[in-house]
Protein backbone atom coordinates (compact mmCIF):
# COMPACT_ATOMS: atom_id res chain seq x y z
CA UNK A 1 0.00 0.00 0.00
CA UNK A 2 1.46 3.33 -1.08
CA UNK A 3 1.62 6.00 1.59
CA UNK A 4 2.78 9.58 1.25
CA UNK A 5 2.89 11.54 4.49
CA UNK A 6 3.55 15.27 4.49
CA UNK A 7 4.91 17.31 7.37
CA UNK A 8 6.40 20.72 8.02
CA UNK A 9 3.45 22.99 7.38
CA UNK A 10 2.52 25.81 9.70
CA UNK A 11 2.01 29.52 10.14
CA UNK A 12 4.71 31.90 8.96
CA UNK A 13 4.94 35.62 8.29
CA UNK A 14 5.31 36.95 4.78
CA UNK A 15 8.95 36.83 3.71
CA UNK A 16 9.62 33.82 5.89
CA UNK A 17 10.55 30.25 5.03
CA UNK A 18 9.22 26.75 5.58
CA UNK A 19 10.47 23.32 4.58
CA UNK A 20 7.93 20.67 3.75
CA UNK A 21 8.81 17.00 3.90
CA UNK A 22 7.11 13.97 2.40
CA UNK A 23 7.85 10.44 3.53
CA UNK A 24 7.02 7.76 0.97
CA UNK A 25 6.48 4.05 1.50
CA UNK A 26 5.00 1.12 -0.40
CA UNK A 27 6.51 2.04 -3.76
CA UNK A 28 9.86 1.81 -5.52
CA UNK A 29 10.60 5.40 -4.67
CA UNK A 30 13.64 5.78 -6.91
CA UNK A 31 11.51 4.97 -9.97
CA UNK A 32 8.85 7.64 -9.37
CA UNK A 33 8.86 11.31 -10.16
CA UNK A 34 7.79 13.21 -7.07
CA UNK A 35 6.07 16.51 -6.78
CA UNK A 36 3.99 18.99 -4.85
CA UNK A 37 0.60 20.49 -5.54
CA UNK A 38 -1.38 23.00 -3.52
CA UNK A 39 -4.99 23.99 -3.08
CA UNK A 40 -6.14 27.28 -1.65
CA UNK A 41 -9.67 27.75 -0.29
CA UNK A 42 -12.16 28.06 -3.13
CA UNK A 43 -9.56 27.31 -5.79
CA UNK A 44 -8.55 24.36 -7.93
CA UNK A 45 -5.59 22.23 -6.94
CA UNK A 46 -2.52 23.52 -8.79
CA UNK A 47 0.90 22.17 -9.63
CA UNK A 48 3.83 23.58 -7.66
CA UNK A 49 6.98 21.59 -8.40
CA UNK A 50 8.25 18.19 -9.52
CA UNK A 51 11.53 16.31 -9.55
CA UNK A 52 12.57 13.49 -11.84
CA UNK A 53 13.56 10.01 -10.68
CA UNK A 54 16.14 9.78 -13.49
CA UNK A 55 18.44 12.75 -13.12
CA UNK A 56 16.97 14.99 -10.41
CA UNK A 57 15.85 17.47 -13.04
CA UNK A 58 13.14 19.80 -11.77
CA UNK A 59 10.12 21.72 -13.01
CA UNK A 60 8.33 24.56 -11.25
CA UNK A 61 5.19 26.59 -11.58
CA UNK A 62 5.99 30.14 -12.67
CA UNK A 63 4.49 31.48 -9.45
CA UNK A 64 7.15 29.80 -7.29
CA UNK A 65 10.24 29.85 -9.52
CA UNK A 66 13.21 31.33 -7.75
CA UNK A 67 11.54 31.00 -4.34
CA UNK A 68 10.83 27.27 -3.92
CA UNK A 69 13.26 24.37 -4.31
CA UNK A 70 12.29 20.73 -4.59
CA UNK A 71 14.73 17.97 -3.70
CA UNK A 72 14.69 14.27 -2.96
CA UNK A 73 16.65 11.68 -1.00
CA UNK A 74 16.24 8.27 -2.60
CA UNK A 75 18.09 6.56 0.25
CA UNK A 76 15.51 7.81 2.74
CA UNK A 77 12.45 7.80 0.45
CA UNK A 78 11.93 11.49 1.14
CA UNK A 79 11.05 14.51 -0.93
CA UNK A 80 11.32 18.08 0.27
CA UNK A 81 10.01 21.49 -0.68
CA UNK A 82 12.04 24.42 0.59
CA UNK A 83 9.88 27.52 0.43
CA UNK A 84 11.52 30.92 0.80
CA UNK A 85 10.22 34.48 0.48
CA UNK A 86 6.73 33.25 1.25
CA UNK A 87 3.76 35.39 0.27
CA UNK A 88 0.19 35.41 1.58
CA UNK A 89 -0.92 33.99 -1.77
CA UNK A 90 1.14 30.87 -1.04
CA UNK A 91 -1.39 30.00 1.67
CA UNK A 92 -2.84 26.59 0.82
CA UNK A 93 -2.91 22.93 1.68
CA UNK A 94 0.20 21.40 0.14
CA UNK A 95 0.02 17.85 -1.19
CA UNK A 96 2.83 15.47 -1.99
CA UNK A 97 2.35 13.33 -5.09
CA UNK A 98 4.11 10.47 -6.86
CA UNK A 99 3.91 9.81 -10.58
CA UNK A 100 5.31 7.38 -13.11
CA UNK A 101 5.43 10.03 -15.84
CA UNK A 102 8.84 10.75 -17.32
CA UNK A 103 8.05 14.23 -18.62
CA UNK A 104 7.87 16.60 -15.68
CA UNK A 105 5.75 19.06 -17.64
CA UNK A 106 3.08 16.35 -17.62
CA UNK A 107 3.45 15.55 -13.95
CA UNK A 108 0.26 14.30 -12.36
CA UNK A 109 -0.55 12.55 -9.15
CA UNK A 110 -0.81 8.79 -9.34
CA UNK A 111 -0.55 8.67 -5.57
CA UNK A 112 -1.35 11.44 -3.11
CA UNK A 113 -0.68 12.39 0.46
CA UNK A 114 -3.32 13.94 2.71
CA UNK A 115 -1.77 17.36 2.72
CA UNK A 116 -0.25 19.83 5.15
CA UNK A 117 -1.52 23.36 5.78
CA UNK A 118 0.70 26.32 5.03
CA UNK A 119 -0.53 29.73 6.15
CA UNK A 120 1.37 32.90 5.35
CA UNK A 121 0.30 36.00 7.24
CA UNK A 122 0.78 39.50 5.87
Amino acid sequence: QVQLVESGGGLVQAGGSLRLSCAASGLTFSRYAMGWFRQAPGKEREFVAAISWRDDSTHYADSVKGRFTISRDNAENMVYLQMNSLKPEDTAVYYCAASIVTQLTRFRGDYWGRGTQVTVSS
